[in-house]
């Protein structure tokens, strides 16, 4: 048997209202209830940030977050940060610094780093380098990826 709730939300500007069944990820709403499949599944524990989305702006693990408790919160995903030009100065400088490579974490990665923009618009290397620690990426040591982030954010100091 499957218990099912409405929920209402805002996803990346839009009020958006749904049915999802109790037990759904936040992730698995965003991807198979919505149809936005930018944020990726990667570990569905928690561990690689492959799914990270701003939750009430804050960066979330959205595979350890229920569907449910998204109700009456205001979700950004990569898709959301397309008008942010805090994200295209990321997306430009990923591109310039090499920082992407085989994309799988490239979502999540975005997402952190636009949160990291927007805390702390003076950050150093760093403090960059801990607010990705929840994101795992396997191609690039890091390095392109926090240069990028530091040269979106301070315009490469």
């Amino acid at each position: 048997m499957s218990l099912k709730h409405d929920i209402g939300f805002t996803l990346n500007g839009v009020k958006k209202r749904v049915t999802v069944d109790v037990g759904m990820t936040a992730l698995d709403m965003l991807r198979d209830v919505v149809g936005l499949t930018g944020t990726k599944y990667g570990c569905g524990e928690g561990e690689c940030g492959a799914c990270t989305i701003q939750v009430d702006g804050l960066s979330m693990n959205s595979c350890l977050m229920f569907a449910v408790d998204c109700d009456g919160r205001d979700l950004v995903t990569i898709e959301g940060l397309a008008a942010d030009p805090r994200a295209d100065a990321l997306r430009e400088a990923f591109v310039e610094h090499g920082a992407v490579q085989c994309g799988f974490c490239t979502p999540g990665m975005v997402v952190q780093a636009a949160h990291i923009l927007a805390t702390h618009p003076d950050a150093d290397a760093e403090t960059i380098k801990r607010g990705i620690e929840g994101n795992l990426c396997r191609c690039t040591g890091y390095k392109k990826i926090v240069d990028a982030i530091e040269s979106a954010c301070c315009g490469g100091k």
